[in-house]
């Protein structure tokens, strides 16, 4: 994933601005480079996916200026012969070396050119300026916050900048950062038109985008590997993928010791994908042995986002110490434009567009959040094709009376457009969405809830959990996750809006529990 740090400015200590860094030397184990750069500095820990060769260790320069980039620029090939011809020579294969001559030549319009997953921060040695920008989802993170002296420091995550600055916050997607102003340059959540593709017009540019939005994320020059839940999103990422590839990919799942659901279908997808699939369970005791280690590593205390990054977190350790493997593509993304279980329950289809911008907006502090800290953490790095640009633009700019389950079925489009194709057997692509809670086995979040409970009794619980005035815990889990999530982040619960619910004011929606287990159509989805 790489690991950025940037000091944009004089401080008096810089000792422990440099000890801050070290806190995500795991997100980049295979080099580390501090360089002076104005009047501050840029730090840097690699993780080799493109250019694996010394030369494309960053940060890297031209000029007097310098650029640091955790990121991944899809077609930078193309840019990069324009570059050449005019003028520009390149001394890697890096993708992130185009990023100063684009600069140069376009300065901050060249954020919107990017297709690509990326924080950068740029330092202009003609003007002294430091710029910063973040891609239009989020998906790579970055944080910033200011020092006693009011210099503003970047990183990757919050964590390195714990007691170095006062309020944490997470730089927001689609902006750049310059003259100590954040300028949007891209709220991918808004279309200029409605697009009234009719339905099988719409579901052939759904199925096109999204096949090329896996096929450009498997470029890398690092080893490849695919999680695969066996529900939909994942599947039809690790099925595109097989089809694209001239070998067998590499697929894994993860389930609790019983009752995992995920294991039984990820092992159908497999053997119809004819991937090399690796099964690895989680027993209950590690599920509350990592508790701590995950909240922390997470930076959150969202309840459904810890639940979920369990797993994930598990899996990602045994990929990390059992293979070679250094990229993985995931199925994040897709519940946000498409829907969830409980956007079934829109009131109307503006109801459901309103819900999956914000969703979209807020993806960086959930989902998002999860997939890059469980992955990055285990010096791995996630590429998220529901997440490509093109594909995500194209989705939220269809008219969401098409996007609105009057089908019977959720995610109807996506799952039409991949129809009778061959990609995967009616039997995952019609299959209902199963909670997280239910996918790797019933009973992990009711250890969970059981453990909580022991933790506090009634009366204690409502004594700790009012101290709290932002974001206040609700039930006893959540309490236990805030209370660790404040052990490591004091006074940062501002870095997350605030819980991940559904819409409590839709009928059907008012629930103390963010799992869709709770909801009335919740069915045979954990069958």
């Amino acid at each position: 994933m790489c690991s950025i740090f940037a000091c944009c400015g004089s401080v008096p200590d810089r000792s422990a601005l440099l000890e801050g860094f070290q806190r995500t030397k795991s997100r980049g184990p295979d080099d580390t480079r501090v360089v002076d750069v104005g009047d501050g500095f840029f730090g840097f820990h690699r993780l080799s996916i493109m250019g694996l060769t010394p030369s494309g260790m960053q940060p890297f320069t031209l000029d007097g200026s310098y650029v640091i980039c955790n990121g991944e620029l899809y077609g930078f090939e193309k840019e990069r012969e324009q570059l050449r011809q005019k003028g520009y020579s390149f001394q890697s294969d890096s993708d992130c070396e185009i990023l100063l001559p684009m600069y140069f030549e376009y300065g901050t319009d060249m954020f919107a050119m990017l297709d690509a997953e990326f924080v950068c921060i740029i330092y202009d040695g003609k003007t002294g300026e430091y710029i910063a920008a973040r891609d239009p989802i989020g998906i790579r993170p970055l944080y910033y916050g200011y020092t006693s002296n009011d210099v503003i420091l970047f990183a990757s995550e919050a964590k390195n900048l714990v007691g170095l600055v006062g309020k944490i916050l997470p730089f927001p997607p689609g902006h750049y950062y310059k003259d100590g102003q954040f300028i949007c340059y891209r709220d991918i959540t808004k279309t200029q038109t409605v697009c009234h593709d009719d339905l099988e017009i719409a579901c052939g540019k759904i199925r096109e985008k999204l096949i090329s939005g896996v096929k450009k994320r498997l470029v890398s020059d690092a080893k490849v590997g695919f999680l695969l839940s066996g529900g939909l999103d994942s599947s039809l990422v690790c099925a595109i993928a097989a089809r694209e590839s001239g070998t067998p990919i590499e697929t894994f799942a993860i389930g609790m010791s019983k009752d995992a659901i995920d294991l039984k279908y990820a092992k159908q997808v497999a053997d119809f994908i004819g991937s090399h699939h690796t099964e690895v369970y989680m027993t209950p005791d590690e599920v509350l042995s990592s508790l701590e280690d995950v909240i922390h590593l997470l930076g959150t205390y969202d309840i459904t986002t810890i639940r979920a990054s369990m797993g994930m977190y598990l899996v990602c350790k045994a990929i990390h110490e059992q293979t070679s493997i250094r990229v993985l593509l995931t199925g994040e993304i897709s519940d946000e434009l498409f829907g969830y279980k409980y956007t079934d329950f829109a009131p109307s289809a503006d109801a459901f567009q309103e819900e999956s911008e914000k969703r979209v907006r807020e993806l960086h502090m959930y989902d998002v959040l999860r997939a890059d800290r469980c992955i990055s953490v285990n010096s791995l790095e996630a590429r998220v094709p529901f997440g490509d640009l093109d594909f995500a633009a194209y989705v939220l700019g269809l008219d969401p009376e098409k996007k609105i389950n009057t089908y019977g079925k959720g995610k109807y489009l996506l799952r039409h457009a991949f129809e009778g194709l061959g990609y995967l057997p009616d039997s995952i692509l019609w299959r209902e969405k199963a909670a997280f809670s239910d996918a790797v086995g019933h009973f992990m979040v009711d250890y969970l809830k059981e453990y909580a409970e022991t933790q506090y009794s009634d009366a204690a619980f409502e004594a700790q959990r009012i101290q709290y005035g932002h974001a206040r815990p609700f039930t006893k889990e959540s309490l236990l996750y805030r209370e660790i999530f404040e052990k490591y982040y004091p006074g940062q619960s501002e870095m997350v809006v605030d819980f991940w619910m559904p819409n409590k004011t839709w009928e059907g929606c008012d629930v103390d529990d963010p799992s869709a287990r709770v909801l009335s159509n919740y069915g045979d989805s954990g069958i």
